[in-house]
């Protein structure tokens, strides 16, 4: 197998701009914060990004909406959500999930 020049230049180059940026902040001779608002949107950051991942994967099948009630990720959504609001654990939220989403999934082949 053979490597044509802008492979390898391309590969080189997304290396050195990887080096840089990841050791930004180390170059710095004085230290270096963050403003206020910048702090306070990296409190939110991880809600956004899970619901990012999540939410899409509940509500859509084959990169469309569902279009019916018949959905056993939605039901078990459900479940999840008030038993984390119910209870406040992590561990239950997902247990109450699955305990809905399989029945329907494998027994009523939602």
């Amino acid at each position: 197998m053979q490597t044509d020049g802008w492979t390898v230049l391309t590969i080189f180059g997304l290396a050195v701009v990887t080096v840089i940026t990841r050791s930004f902040f180390f170059l710095s001779s004085k230290p270096w914060t963050l403003p206020d608002w910048a702090q306070r949107g990296l409190h939110y950051a991880p809600i956004a990004a899970l619901a990012a991942v999540i939410v899409p994967e509940i509500v859509m099948a084959q990169g469309a909406l569902i279009t019916t009630w018949r959905d056993a990720r939605v039901f078990a959504a459900l479940a999840g959500a008030a038993w984390f609001v119910w209870r406040r654990s992590v561990f239950g939220t997902i247990v109450a999930g699955m305990a809905v989403y399989l029945p329907l999934r494998v027994g009523l082949n939602w």
